[in-house]
């Protein structure tokens, strides 16, 4: 599949809830408004869903919420996923988790073939952690991320970066990460969704971050990547790669090779635009996949070429109404 601009859409996040254990500030509304379970795709939908895309070239698929693991029978859908790897035409098979279920599931996602995830941790501090989730406990995802550590997966730590929360934290997490062999990557809050708070206050450019790293850490750039928009230096003091995610200070849109799959089956093709395709409509019309094939060819050919991200004082509305959590993390 080639986007308008010639970019090759190799990659496929899939949402399999909206639903999630946690309440983030920068995510979601503390009393959030969840999609009734009849509006989501089955399970074996999604993997028809899935499949299609594969056909397509898609070589990369990243499993997301909400948070994944709470979704009931998820791991049937992941190790038919799995099943694809190699002779399937699949490369890797991915998670976005919170980590709070890891303990149960790191095991079973190493042997349904998952070899790397993504843990989202913002905070190592418990009253930071229960702020900035609501009711999380620090303690449970530590625990998951030791459990996957043990199970073998690489784990990369995701960090969300919070004004006046965070922010004098980074240099101890990176630190901390990479001692267990985890990169870590810094990610700009992003104006999506309604939440309860200011979210212009929570807003901390990755620019500033990463210059008040440079004081103390030797940041070396690197020509490494993942199927991600990050981008990564290695840090002379520790050896690890710490990753950059910028939507609003230096967007990363001129290589992205991807598109985001909700829950409930409607396709966008850029994250930060509310233009999308229906495919569920098409998936539940027929058993055979012609008309599923040609939304897809229809919704590639509409990728548009970049978001248009603001986030100021001017622009204190959201850029984009939907929430994360509804288009896949």
């Amino acid at each position: 599949m080639i986007d308008p601009f010639g970019r090759h859409i190799t990659y496929l996040r899939v949402s399999v809830t909206d639903r999630c254990d946690f309440r983030c500030v920068y995510c979601m509304a503390e009393q959030p408004e969840f999609l009734p379970r009849s509006d989501l795709l089955t399970l074996e939908e999604i993997e028809r869903v899935c499949a299609a895309f594969m056909r397509k070239g898609v070589e990369r698929l990243r499993i997301t919420g909400g948070e994944p693991l709470v979704r009931r029978n998820v791991m049937a859908l992941i190790e038919r996923l799995g099943g694809w790897i190699g002779a399937g035409g699949l490369k890797e098979l991915t998670l976005t988790t919170n980590g709070s279920q890891l303990p149960h599931f790191a095991k079973k996602l190493v042997a349904a073939g998952v070899k790397r995830i993504n843990v989202s941790l913002d905070t190592r501090d418990p009253d930071k952690f229960r702020a900035v989730t609501r009711w999380g406990e620090v303690s449970h995802v530590l625990a998951g991320i030791d459990a996957a550590l043990d199970a073998g997966l690489k784990v990369k730590i995701n960090t969300v970066a919070l004004k006046d929360v965070n922010e004098d934290e980074f240099g101890d997490l990176m630190t901390w990460a990479h001692g267990c062999g985890m990169d870590l990557t810094l990610i700009e809050t992003m104006p999506m969704g309604g939440i309860d708070g200011d979210r212009v206050g929570q807003y901390l450019p990755l620019s500033l971050v990463r210059a008040r790293l440079a004081e103390r850490f030797t940041l070396n750039d690197t020509d490494y990547r993942t199927s991600g928009p990050a981008r990564y230096v290695r840090v002379g003091e520790t050896g690890g790669r710490l990753g950059f995610i910028t939507p609003l200070t230096h967007n990363f849109c001129e290589s992205c090779n991807r598109v985001r799959l909700t829950c409930t089956g409607t396709l966008f093709m850029c994250l930060g635009q509310e233009d999308a395709a229906d495919l569920r409509a098409p998936l539940r019309a027929s058993y055979h996949d012609g008309m599923l094939d040609e939304a897809i060819d229809d919704a590639i050919a509409r990728k548009p070429k970049g978001h248009d991200f603001v986030i100021d004082r001017r622009h204190a509305a959201p850029a984009v109404r939907r929430a994360m959590s509804m288009t896949g993390g």
